[in-house]
């Protein structure tokens, strides 16, 4: 299926690894120019490399912490692209700031780690969307849904960006900008491939995991985040917003007796 993103220039926070990664690498396929906005210079730089042998990709180096940071990042995309047609916000961390083991600074810290800057990166991105009549896909978390424990400021951050999708599908309706929301569940990245060797038995650990994931008992695949956010993100998804779609293998929503 040919998406028609040829040539539209698509901005992916946390593109350098993981998720975002394998988001950058998707819309490169379909012949988009995707640029990769991720702190991490060595790995941003190693993926724009490996892209720009059979196309074109941007990479700018900024943590997105401040508003300022984040507008610094759509105005050196719009220099060196001259256009804006879709933007993907995917950068946080699950970083484990608790009700108990956390104080209310880390809270706050937690949530310009994982929430703020989908709002700046919006808010700084939406004139040339208009332009454009652009997309917006928002990457999730099923902690919003089902809670995790001892991960509030991730929990809230990912439970406001589905309410911010539905409220930007409607504030955005006039200008025929869509909005929608992914929501993976358990995907082997390298955030969770730490969180996995934290425990005394990683491999067990996984296991557990994987016996109660309904859908062949396997995690998810970076790539099937990927596939459905890049559809999301292009023409041919055209009459879809303000949704949330869990990309899970069921285990947000099944019943836990199937497995």
């Amino acid at each position: 299926m040919d998406l028609k993103l040829k040539e539209k220039v698509i901005l992916i926070t946390g593109g350098a690894k993981g998720i975002g990664a394998a988001i950058v690498r998707n819309c490169s396929q379909e012949g988009a120019i995707p640029v990769i906005i991720d702190r991490d210079s060595e790995s941003g730089h190693q993926l724009q490399t490996e892209l720009l042998t059979n196309g074109k990709c941007g990479f700018i180096a900024v943590d997105l912490s401040t508003p300022e940071s984040c507008s610094r990042a759509v105005e050196q995309a719009l220099q060196q692209f001259g256009r804006l047609d879709g933007l993907v916000n995917n950068a946080g961390v699950n970083d484990k700031v608790g009700l108990e083991l956390g104080t209310p600074a880390d809270y706050v810290a937690s949530l310009h780690r994982n929430l703020v800057h989908y709002y700046c990166m919006a808010h700084y991105a939406l004139p040339y969307l208009k332009h454009s009549q652009g997309a917006i896909v928002n990457v999730g978390s099923k902690t919003a849904v089902t809670g995790q424990g001892n991960t509030s400021g991730y929990a809230s951050s990912k439970g406001a960006i589905m309410a911010l999708t539905r409220e930007w599908a409607a504030e955005l309706l006039p200008s025929k900008i869509r909005v929608n929301t992914v929501i993976p569940a358990e995907v082997m990245t390298p955030l969770y491939r730490t969180w996995l060797d934290t425990f005394p038995d990683p491999e067990a650990k996984l296991s557990a995991i994987l016996a109660k994931i309904p859908l062949e008992n396997r995690m998810t695949t970076a790539d099937e985040i990927a596939a459905m956010v890049v559809f999301l993100i292009s023409a041919r998804s055209g009459h879809t917003t303000g949704q949330h779609i869990f990309v899970d293998g069921g285990y947000t929503h099944l019943d836990r007796a199937l497995t």
